[in-house]
């Protein structure tokens, strides 16, 4: 059951970030002048995808691990900031059209998925290793914003 929730709350997000974005990916977004290195549109998807996927399995892992009550309570809490700042930034980003104030939002992002995995690590080290693609792509993905702000 725990496993099951785990995706249901991760994938909310997801859903909740996709409900800003998908409507102005062919809109609001196309009309923007973007880097040489901006992936086609059809890469987001299938990347955030997998990501969630980790990110719940992650979830999972450090909800079923023995760990002392504050230190899964903190990595608990920590796992919920840095979902609702991922989704935060959908909104932010596609659905106010505000790239530069998205990108201050992914710099939270950022520092809370890397606050995250540590946190992750000390009750799994599996788990925290999972996120390593997460923080691999929010990286990037705040490169590619602040690109945007500076193009546009």
């Amino acid at each position: 059951m725990k496993l099951i929730i785990s995706f249901i709350v991760t994938f909310a997000a997801a859903a909740l970030g996709s409900y800003f974005t998908f409507p102005s990916v062919t809109t609001w977004y196309a009309s923007l002048n973007k880097p040489f290195f901006n992936p086609p549109n059809w890469v987001f998807g299938p990347v955030w995808t997998l990501l969630y996927i980790l990110m719940a399995i992650s979830l999972y892992l450090v909800w079923k691990k023995e760990a002392p009550r504050p230190e899964k309570t903190k990595a608990m809490i920590l796992y919920a900031m840095q979902l609702t700042l991922n989704a935060l930034w959908s909104v932010i980003f596609f659905g106010m059209r505000e790239p530069a104030l998205a990108f201050a939002e992914i710099v939270v992002l950022g520092l809370a998925v890397i606050l995250t995995a540590r946190s992750f690590s000390k009750i799994s080290t599996e788990s925290g290793r999972l996120f390593i693609p997460y923080i691999a792509w929010v990286g990037f993905a705040a490169v590619l914003n602040l690109s945007i702000v500076v193009l546009n």
